[in-house]
């Protein structure tokens, strides 16, 4: 009789167990994300989009799927975002400061100089400083999914080695369509010139710029190597990447959906990272084979800190005083 009830039991909990999968599963609908970034399949930023759409429809039995459009096909970065808030467009990843065209505080992850090292960069992002920043975006018709890696930016160009902040003086520098990016190298005796990042292969192999300046691993998935003799690792500006979704796509998922898209993309993100902080030594030695790189000496690095000081305080007296200071303080916990 013992057996004969335990038997019925353990069906009766498993009948209950497999009709609340099956509930979860119906609670999961048909999706299919477009994702647009400005990187080959093949960067960090690529492989990161990869794994997530990997992960998704692993995770959703194959119900929700993203679809990947790479290398900027469907425009710059302004055109994504644009295309986000109009609902034309589901997901993209981009440098967060770009993000300040929407909330001026974003411009405070550009700042340049300001970070060390990856570490302290996710201290900020993971923090207060990035929640808030993202909560700020809800408004602007953006959910943030999260924080992507893109490493530390330097310059690259067709005319000399940059060992010293006189060597950037009359250089032609395409830069990202950001105010910051256009003072900052204002302020070093650069001529910026804001551009789209499709275009800028073009730009520099048909000598409409002299130069650019991204981490290793964007110059060496774009091929600016082709194009590009000198490399000058100036460590300029760390970028943070704000990985986005739609507001309008995020507000037709139920909560299941929601939870499901968020877990995936926090899985995407440890991922992403790992991957693109282990790729910028490979992509230097990589490209070194075919470009003169040069470090910057701590005494010339000191001298472009100070060239850039005004910039700084000029940005930050618009900016939220007490999420600014909160940023420092993050920075400086990591330091101690």
């Amino acid at each position: 009789m013992q057996k004969w009830l335990k038997t019925l039991l353990s069906s009766a909990c498993a009948a209950t167990l497999i009709a609340a999968a099956g509930a979860q599963a119906d609670d999961i609908g048909e999706h299919t994300f477009r994702f647009a970034f400005q990187n080959v399949k093949e960067h960090p930023q690529g492989q990161g989009a990869q794994k997530f759409a990997e992960l998704l429809s692993e995770k959703s039995g194959g119900k929700m799927t993203a679809k990947l459009f790479p290398g900027g096909v469907l425009g710059g970065d302004l055109q994504t975002v644009s295309a986000l808030q109009g609902g034309t467009l589901d997901m993209t990843v981009l440098n967060s400061g770009i993000l300040s065209a929407q909330v001026k505080d974003f411009a405070m992850l550009d700042f340049p100089f300001l970070f060390d090292s990856n570490e302290q960069a996710f201290a900020v992002i993971d923090g207060k400083v990035g929640q808030e920043l993202a909560k700020r975006l809800e408004d602007k018709g953006l959910h943030t999914l999260g924080y992507w890696d893109l490493g530390f930016r330097n310059m690259t160009n067709s005319k000399h080695p940059i060992t010293k902040v006189e060597d950037v003086e009359g250089l032609k520098l395409r830069v990202i369509q950001s105010p910051i990016y256009i003072e900052t190298f204002k302020a070093l005796g650069a001529n910026p010139v804001p551009m789209p990042f499709p275009e800028v292969y073009t730009a520099l192999e048909q000598k409409v710029v002299d130069g650019q300046e991204n981490p290793f691993t964007t110059i060496a998935g774009n091929k600016f190597n082709e194009v590009q003799k000198y490399l000058s690792v100036t460590r300029h500006i760390y970028n943070p990447q704000s990985f986005l979704i739609s507001a309008k796509s995020w507000s037709k998922l139920n909560p299941d959906e929601q939870k499901l898209v968020s877990e995936v993309a926090k899985e995407a993100e440890a991922y992403e990272r790992d991957v693109s902080v282990k790729a910028q030594d490979v992509a230097r030695e990589n490209l070194a084979k075919s470009m003169e790189i040069n470090d910057i000496t701590p005494a010339e690095m000191a001298r472009f800190r100070d060239k850039v000081k005004p910039v700084i305080e000029q940005f930050s007296k618009d900016l939220d005083q007490d999420l600014v200071k909160t940023m420092y303080d993050d920075i400086e916990k990591t330091r101690k």
